[in-house]
């Protein structure tokens, strides 16, 4: 199963310094993709950001597509992450954190929340740089909760963020597991998944799909999230 979410139809937001699109409503609790919880496209103008605000019990990823994000936190943490790069905030038992754009032009970000395996715990920040280069033509392992990507940022949940940029005509496969539950948007470029064309920011909720071929129909970029089932789900086939 695959539905087209395009990227036209998606619920907006305007704050004027902040444009958004909500792949799921921000705002419905019961929204999401197992797992994943938020996927918010965001396009913050220069010189203005997210104040200091808290969070908890939330995996944040922050993808940066154009310009730059600078970050602080209750922790003490900064930094600012480049067009290309990823950050993670594992929100745990609390934190506060504030997200600028310093940069003179618009930046615009994928915003990507997904529930913890469990509850509490210390929270954490880190950031790392992927190198579209190092992309080109493969699936990269962005963040991830299971051990074996060690190259990837750490998130807690049994979920997986990859990236990767096509030129036209090229593909990439990628297998799941039963049960899983994918999204994949394309952040520039056209794109097929097993036959179903998207378009620039469109995206696509995966079930129930073994394999996917990806194939470039322009040069592209995507981004795709692997999350098993949300807590609440599971706990209810348990009970």
């Amino acid at each position: 199963m695959i539905e087209h979410r395009p990227f036209a139809e998606l619920l907006s937001s305007d704050h004027g310094w902040l444009k958004a699109k909500h792949h799921f409503s921000f705002t419905d609790p019961t929204a999401g993709w197992g797992a994943l919880r938020i996927w918010n496209d965001d396009m913050i103008a220069p010189d203005s950001g997210f104040a200091p605000h808290p969070h908890a019990d939330m995996e944040i990823v922050t993808y940066v597509r154009q310009g730059a994000v600078s970050h602080r936190d209750s922790l003490n943490n900064s930094g600012r992450t480049d067009a290309g790069d990823v950050q993670v905030m594992s929100a745990g038992s609390g934190i506060r954190h504030s997200e600028y754009n310093r940069e003179p032009r618009p930046t615009h970000i994928f915003q990507i929340w997904i529930t913890p395996e469990t509850s509490g715990g210390p929270p954490a920040w880190g950031a790392k740089p992927f190198p579209k280069a190092d992309r080109a033509g493969r699936l990269v392992v962005l963040a991830s909760g299971f051990e074996s990507d060690a190259d990837a940022l750490p998130i807690r949940a049994k979920a997986r963020v990859l990236g990767a940029t096509l030129l036209r005509g090229q593909s990439v496969d990628y297998r799941s597991d039963d049960g899983r539950y994918l999204y994949l948007v394309a952040a520039e470029g056209l794109l097929s998944v097993n036959g179903v064309r998207l378009k620039a920011r469109d995206g696509a909720a995966i079930k129930d799909e073994p394999r996917l071929t990806i194939t470039a129909l322009e040069d592209c970029e995507f981004v795709l999230v692997d999350a098993p089932e949300g807590r609440e789900v599971a706990r209810a086939k348990a009970a």
